[in-house]
Formats: structure tokens, sequence, C-alpha cells
């Protein structure tokens, strides 16, 4: 068994990212109910004690709505850096095992992740860089306003990348949030839009990319078939998979290094 990526679901109301492997099961961000993480990872065929751990990328409650309760019911292990363990007033020594920025965590013997900062509004957020001992890299990253070089480099070389595409530029100048809001979105520490992660993903898709995922897309000032079609103009010459996540997950799971998306039944 190779690395499964499957996205629960990815948007303002909440986000959570399935990996699994043949030894080890773990969520990257926790951003559900609990009640609802159970559910959809049972729609993956995963009982909620199975999951080893959780990853937690910010503390925004989109990522980590029931992360706490989950580690108490079911057990799974809680990751985060030091200023997100704090944010969340868990126990650094206790309850949560805290990661530094760019240092390998080792969670199974065949998989191990690279927390990468990205900047985001006021929390010390990072995006995952996922190492599969069998068949190479994939990428999770979210909620930031802009790429750097540290992590451009780390996703050249991915043969699966997670990317937010969160907005489209026209839909949000011409949308009913309040001026302070919009420039707080398309700065450096919001989100990206769809022409940025188009522009990101011209540079770093290589043959050795098998598929993409567009995700953490806006409800209010943003549509599928936008971030879809601005990216498809931008890397017009690749013959991966690209596919977009939607709030209400599981729909699809990637292998990697496979081409072809397992599309997962209601």
């Amino acid at each position: 068994m190779g690395l499964e990526i499957t996205h629960l679901g990815s948007g303002s109301g909440g986000n959570a990212t399935l990996l699994q492997t043949e030894e080890a099961k773990v969520l990257i961000d926790c951003g559900f109910s609990g009640r609802l993480i159970v559910r959809r990872v049972a729609r993956c065929g995963v009982e909620p004690g199975a999951i080893h751990a959780i990853l937690l990328s910010h503390h925004h409650s989109d990522h980590v709505k029931c992360a706490e309760i989950f580690h108490k019911r079911h057990g799974a292990k809680l990751f985060a850096n030091f200023t997100t363990c704090e944010k969340l007033g868990f126990d650094p020594v206790n309850q949560c095992r805290i990661f530094e920025a760019l240092e390998r965590v080792q969670i199974a013997p065949d998989l191990s992740v690279l927390p990468v900062p990205v900047p985001h509004d006021g929390a010390e957020n990072v995006g995952f860089i996922i190492n599969s001992r069998s068949n190479g890299r994939a990428a999770v990253v979210t909620d930031l306003g802009e790429p750097t070089d540290e992590l451009i480099d780390h996703l050249k070389g991915c043969a699966h990348i997670s990317i937010e595409s969160n907005y489209d530029a026209k839909r949000l100048a011409l949308g009913p949030y309040p001026a302070q809001l919009k420039s707080r979105i398309s700065g450096r520490g919001g989100h990206l839009s769809n022409r940025q992660t188009a522009d990101i993903l011209e540079e770093v898709i290589g043959p050795h990319t098998r598929s993409v995922v567009l995700c953490h897309l806006s409800e209010k000032n943003n549509a599928p078939h936008l971030a879809e079609s601005e990216t498809l103009f931008r890397v017009e010459n690749w013959s991966g998979d690209l596919r977009v996540s939607t709030q209400d997950g599981p729909e699809f799971s990637h292998w990697l290094g496979q081409t072809e998306a397992e599309i997962l039944s209601r």
C-alpha cells in the first residue's frame, strides 16, 4: 500500500485531509465537528480509533474545531508548532507534540512530514510536505497570502499537490465584503487567488506531478469552474489529474504516483 490522500472537506466551514499508508492513518487538520469527522472517515473505511495522529497547520477554528475532542475520545496524537499549541491552550508536554519548522516529523516507518512555514494572518501557519517511503512526496498547503521561495522549492518534485485556490480576484473586488476584509484576504497574510495558485502550479508542475487538488475555495468569492479553468489555462500541456475539493467531502482519493483518482460512493 502506498500513500492515499483524501480530502474530507475543504473551505471556510472546515478542513481535514486523511492520509493513509500501510502503517499509519493521519489527519491533517480537524476542522469539523467530531461527529462529522467520524462519519467522513467512515466513508473511507476508517474507524476513528485507527487514526494515529492529527497534524495541525495553525490555530484557526476551521482547521482545529474538534482536534482536542477527537484526541481525547479516540487517542490520536496531536502535533503542532509551539505557537499553535499555545494559542489553543494545549499542554505542550502531555497533550501535544511540538514540531519545529523545517524539521522532519516521523509519524510511522513509512510516513514522515516536513512543516514548511507560510505567511497567514496572525498565525504561525505551515504547509506540509509528506514523504512516503515507497513512492515519493506529496504536499498539502492552504491559508497563505503568497508563496515563499522555500515553499516553491519543496513543491517541486511532489507527485501530488493539494493547494488552496481561495478566491477569484474579480469576484472579491465586486463582492459584498468591506474594503478592510478584502484587503486582508488579498494581502500577504491572506489567501491565494486563483491566478496566484495557477502561477505557482505553472512553476512547480513537472512530468513527475500526477495529481493536483485545488482546495479551500471561498463560497462567496469563487466557484470551482473558475479555479479549475485558471489553472488549466496556465498548465495546459500537463496531463495529470486536476480536481477541486469542496466543503462536502470526501468525494475522491488519490494514490501517490497514480494519475487517476478513485471516486468515492455517497
